[in-house]
């Protein structure tokens, strides 16, 4: 199987952007989770370890002071002054000598009474200085404490304190045990919310994923809704954006292959006819063939035309990239007047020029020719004998404006913001007789706009016919130098 029919398929889960979702919100909330069962309950042990050693310290200090009166320990004294002291329920007391001998012992139990206490806590306690130690232990809480007995500066022996405590190790596993369970909660709602969540979050994303697959099908008008103000919903309007301008490209591709053809169709099926009509016919005479060779040679003519006209455009929807230089819109303009005076004289119309000096822009010289070529060429061919021409050329700012207007049949209003459409033409039957491919004036516009201009048509505001306004940056100093 191809990766590209795999795509098609669908990711797997384990693959997808909804799993990879999923298990970050997981590890997030574990990693909350761990923190909660541990942290939390290493503090309250702590607390209660601190508090605990901090108190049986406490209790051997002050059994430590009590017999510190003489410079000896004896059993009978120690026993004597142990008698007079308060014990603390649930702590057993070890007295030792200077040697580690257990002098006297709480417990009666497990008495140990004349054995030597060699532990941590005494050793150091011996040695003059205090100890202490606390752990949890088989569900208890276990802690030690000892302290010297001192006399002017003398170690005599050392105080030892043993407490086991279930109640407060009961505290803390039922703190853990209460953890636990709120974990256990928060895991299963958790794992819903994820599951929502990370539907949620990709469900733009695979609709999106859809849209396209439906769009590389060739269906350009699918849209996705936008849901929501975040980026994924700002993606989606880009992608209808995007699929709106393929979609217009699309159709006028197809309307300009369709209208390519049946223009290149027509002069093709002429010659066609005009051949076999020659070619069929022995009986024609020398008159007819060359008028029919004349027509055969217009049609060529027309065939030309187009083809130049659609390479025009193809190189204009290229993009290919143009010389440009300070060019002289009214110099431009007077050039092509002169060209066209003939035959504006041949179709009786009259041409007159206003040419402001000083209307300069940056451009190629050969495109601003072609604008105004075709602009002063349409505007005589599609006039009426007896009629006017004006050309006329100003500045406005940082503006140059080229302007034709003509005294002919003029656009009828519907059609005005079609007639820059490839191939479109308002009279097909009299654009045919005088020449024309519809192309034209969509070349003259293309061109105005590569040049950061444009071009716009109304009605002639002096009456009847039309007015073309071609419109350019002003040449700025500095500009082409």
């Amino acid at each position: 199987m191809t990766e590209a029919k795999q795509r098609e398929k669908g990711v797997p889960f384990f693959r997808s952007i909804q799993a990879k979702y999923a298990l970050t919100y997981l590890l997030v909330v574990a990693a909350i989770l761990i923190v909660m069962n541990t942290y939390p309950v290493l503090m309250a042990e702590n607390m209660v370890f601190a508090s605990k050693e901090s108190t049986l310290k406490q209790q051997a200090l002050v059994i430590g002071s009590t017999l510190a009166v003489s410079e000896t320990l004896t059993r009978e004294g120690v026993e004597q002054t142990m008698a007079l002291l308060e014990e603390a329920p649930g702590t057993r007391i070890l007295v030792t000598d200077a040697s580690g001998l257990i002098l006297y012992d709480s417990s009666t139990l497990d008495s140990r009474l004349g054995d030597y206490a060699l532990t941590g806590e005494v050793v150091w306690a011996l040695r003059g200085q205090d100890a202490s130690r606390a752990e949890y232990r088989e569900r208890a809480i276990r802690t030690r404490a000892a302290v010297p007995i001192m006399y002017h500066g003398m170690t005599l022996g050392a105080v030892y304190l043993y407490e086991y405590d279930t109640e407060q190790a009961q505290v803390l596993l039922s703190i853990l045990a209460n953890l636990r369970y709120i974990s256990i909660v928060i895991c299963v709602a958790a794992l819903v919310l994820v599951v929502l969540l990370s539907k949620t979050l990709t469900r733009n994303t695979v609709r999106l994923l859809s849209a396209i697959r439906h769009v590389r099908e060739g269906e350009y008008s699918h849209r996705v809704e936008s849901l929501g103000r975040d980026e994924m919903a700002q993606l989606a309007d880009e992608f209808n954006q995007l699929t709106g301008r393929l979609q217009t490209t699309e159709e006028a591709r197809r309307r300009f292959v369709s209208d390519a053809s049946h223009e290149l169709k027509t002069p093709l099926a002429s010659i066609r006819l005009l051949t076999d009509s020659i070619l069929q016919n022995d009986s024609v005479g020398m008159d007819t063939v060359r008028e029919f060779v004349a027509d055969i040679g217009e049609e060529a003519d027309r065939l030309t035309r187009i083809s130049e006209h659609l390479l025009a455009l193809t190189r204009m929807d290229a993009g290919a990239e143009r010389a440009r230089e300070p060019v002289e819109l009214g110099v431009v303009a007077d050039k092509v007047a002169h060209l066209l005076s003939p035959v504006a004289r041949t179709a009786e119309v009259e041409l007159r020029c206003a040419l402001e000096p000083a209307c300069a822009l940056l451009a190629n010289e050969d495109d601003i020719y072609q604008v105004a070529f075709n602009l002063i060429e349409n505007a005589i061919k599609y006039n009426l004998p007896g009629g006017r021409v004006e050309v006329g050329v100003t500045r406005r700012e940082n503006r140059v404006a080229l302007t034709v207007t003509d005294t002919g049949l003029g656009i009828p209003e519907e059609d005005l913001p079609r007639i820059f459409d490839r191939f479109y033409r308002v009279d097909k039957a009299r654009s045919r007789a005088a020449g024309g491919t519809g192309l034209g004036l969509s070349i003259a516009r293309d061109t105005a706009r590569l040049h950061g201009g444009d071009i716009t048509a109304g009605p002639n505001p002096a009456g009847r016919g039309t007015r073309f306004e071609a419109e350019f940056p002003a040449l700025r100093e500095g500009d082409g130098r």
